[in-house]
């Protein structure tokens, strides 16, 4: 498969995110599509008219389960996000959301709730501010030069999205972290395509 991440061409990342939908359809995961639609489109809008912004106890779980059906399913994980009080949601996310941009202080503070980590939290923060935070996703940090083996630590993260960062600034225009990672993610074929090359 072609090295998309130093192809410097904009037509070769740009076809790899208009293969993004195709590609969340072809995983074969059910709801993936439709919690797929959800996330980029209607929690992504209600956030920005959100004042100030935060994230319902509802939001919380189903971006939880984005997360997890584009990736790995861990349902004891899905069962400790569920367990967070409504107010601490609203009230944690509020605080972090007031921090953006910084790189790190809003991450660390929605991994104060139960059940989630620096990929769940950019995941939320991803929505929100999609020109500062990428999701944070294992395939696409195998794809970024520069980054060693894939750690679920909030340095990771850091240096993950700060490279997704630079290069969504290196393509100009359009170009966000965030269509950077769902670009990259696209371009393997998501997990259904990495496996199909693994056999």
């Amino acid at each position: 498969m072609p090295d998309l991440w130093n192809d410097p061409a904009p037509t070769a990342w740009r076809r790899a995110l208009d293969s993004y939908p195709a590609t969340v359809r072809a995983q074969g995961v059910a709801r993936l599509a439709e919690l797929d639609e959800w996330y980029h489109g209607e929690l992504a809008a209600d956030l920005a008219s959100r004042r100030p912004a935060s994230l319902t106890h509802g939001e919380l779980v189903r971006i939880t389960e984005w997360k997890m059906a584009r990736g790995v399913w861990r349902a004891p994980n899905l069962v400790l996000v569920r367990s967070n009080d409504a107010q601490a949601v609203r009230d944690t996310s509020t605080a972090a959301f007031a921090q953006v941009p910084h790189p790190k202080a809003p991450v660390a503070t929605l991994t104060d709730l139960a059940g989630v980590g620096p990929a769940t939290a950019s995941a939320a923060l991803a929505a929100l501010a999609p020109d500062r935070y990428p999701f944070f996703d294992e395939l696409v940090a195998a794809q970024a030069a520069g980054l060693p083996k894939v750690a679920w630590t909030l340095g990771y993260y850091v240096r993950y999205a700060e490279a997704l960062r630079e290069r969504a600034s290196t393509l100009g225009g359009e170009w966000t972290p965030a269509l950077v990672e769902r670009a990259l993610w696209a371009h393997v074929g998501g997990k259904a395509g990495v496996s199909k090359t693994d056999k």
